[in-house]
């Protein structure tokens, strides 16, 4: 990708050129880097305005039905909690328990790949809009039959799904676009995943205008009006589920085409972890490590070296 920014670096013998015509094959590389990014970037845009839903049209959703418990009546931005403590309690359970199960299974220190884990909270966001649809499909039928709100809880299971998929998408993307960033340019890397969230809101009102307009053509009633009952807010959520599921297949084309930046990890336990398999391969014969230096021994002789920070060095492969 991007193999054009390779000319950059050739010197072409002119006498003219100067330095600033001229780059290092660091700088190079760096900026194919960056810029191999942004295809990810752009794919988490979709996510992100979904999110914008918690604070829009889930709490419009809210003030429609019936917020009583005795002689209190819950606000309906208050459902938002649910998101932040599932999106706790999600991180919590998965830093400390899926990873460790996934880390067997996969032999990845992170259990499975940032991309992997990325998409995960993709799908989750499809099953979102999924799940919204039918319960604003079923909030409208009740309404118009009985005349009578359901109960504020019916909106739990959107919010507690969102919770779910941004414990995977969120940390992850951080995570993703600060490790896979140049050296040099890992600030660059993080406001890559800090910008997502006001393009999402900026996309989200966007969409929901563009819906508006596009659907009170012709003097038709919109699917999204001042009174909800009178709209069709599932048509809306409908519309967000295609566009999530296509989205999603843009994400998973841009990620088989991604090349993973070679990570460097301080980690000792990972190196621990690496240094302890190639000591067994040595004993079994299986040879497959680096060494600092030339050393004279045999396969299935005691192991050479002790495992300290001075000579341990591992294999990239």
């Amino acid at each position: 990708m991007c193999r054009f920014l390779n000319k950059a670096c050739v010197d072409t013998g002119s006498s003219t050129s100067d330095e600033w015509m001229l780059c290092t094959i660091t700088q190079v590389e760096e900026t194919k880097q960056i810029l191999s990014l942004i295809p990810i970037w752009v794919a988490t845009f979709i996510p992100s305005a979904m999110i914008a839903q918690i604070n829009t049209l889930f709490v419009k959703q809210g003030t429609t039905l019936n917020r009583s418990i005795g002689n209190f009546n819950i606000p309906s931005s208050s459902l938002a909690a649910f998101t932040i403590l599932t999106m706790i309690i999600t991180y919590i359970i998965y830093e400390s328990f899926i990873v460790k199960i996934l880390q067997k299974l996969t032999k990845n220190p992170r259990g499975i790949t940032l991309l992997q884990r990325i998409s995960i909270g993709f799908i989750i966001h499809i099953v979102i809009m999924i799940v919204a649809w039918l319960i604003e499909k079923h909030r409208l039928s009740v309404a118009k039959k009985h005349e009578v709100p359901s109960s504020i809880f019916i909106l739990l299971p959107q919010f507690i799904l969102m919770g779910i998929a941004e414990a995977l998408l969120e940390g992850a993307k951080i995570e993703f676009f600060y490790d896979q960033a140049p050296e040099s340019m890992k600030s660059l890397g993080t406001s890559y995943s800090l910008t997502t969230t006001g393009i999402g809101s900026f996309l989200s009102s966007f969409l929901l205008s563009i819906v508006s307009r596009v659907t009170e053509k012709n003097g038709r009633r919109g699917w999204i009006l001042d009174n909800l009952n009178d709209s069709h807010l599932d048509y809306y959520y409908a519309f967000l589920a295609i566009l999530n599921v296509l989205n999603f297949i843009f994400f998973v084309i841009v990620s088989k085409l991604y090349v993973y930046r070679a990570e460097i990890s301080n980690s000792l336990e990972v190196l621990e972890t690496n240094l302890t398999e190639k000591k067994e391969n040595f004993k079994t014969g299986k040879v497959d490590y680096l060494v600092p230096e030339p050393l004279d021994f045999e396969a299935g002789s005691e192991w050479p070296l002790e495992m300290t920070d001075d000579n341990a060095v591992v294999s990239s492969t």
